[in-house]
């Protein structure tokens, strides 16, 4: 999952201190809504370091807690922006853990998922974008499904599935 959309200038003027505003806690909350409804809550939230990264994972946390979740977010030097993002998914894949939710930047997301996948990303990672995958131990992931935020809609192969 990309961040949630930021302010543009911090208090402090540093990048990484830059918080989320309050549309884009709106947007991040309409898509935890989505994957809450569907199921798909992970088991482990990973986040960058940087605050808006913090406060997204910390949405997602909150409201897997309302449904019974014991986990907290987990803050990961390899997400922040120029980390190791892909060698910190492959090394928990390789230990057996169940697939967290990595809440991190772009264009190292975008690098992240690409690797993963063997080939270009569907869509481009708007703020707030969530893209499921499956690892595998032996060869690219596969695609499960992608949330535009934008229009919260869980895309299944390019098609949205309905919510009605």
């Amino acid at each position: 999952m990309r961040h949630g959309p930021a302010e543009d200038q911090s208090a402090t003027g540093r990048d990484e201190d830059r918080a989320l505003t309050t549309p884009g806690r709106e947007r991040v909350r309409g898509v935890v809504r989505l994957l809450l409804g569907e199921g798909e809550m992970p088991a482990r939230v990973l986040a960058s370091r940087l605050v808006r990264a913090q406060q997204t994972a910390d949405l997602v946390v909150a409201a897997a807690k309302a449904g019974g979740w014991r986990g907290a977010t987990e803050t990961v030097p390899e997400l922040a922006p120029g980390g190791r993002g892909v060698e910190l998914v492959r090394a928990l894949f390789v230990a057996g853990a169940v697939a967290p939710m990595v809440v991190g930047h772009e264009p190292d997301l975008t690098a992240l998922v690409e690797r993963l996948l063997d080939a270009a990303l569907p869509a481009p990672m708007d703020k707030a974008m969530v893209v499921a995958l499956e690892v595998h131990a032996d060869g690219p992931a596969t695609l499960r499904f992608i949330i535009e935020p934008r229009n919260p809609a869980l895309l299944h192969d390019g098609r949205a599935r309905s919510h009605a």
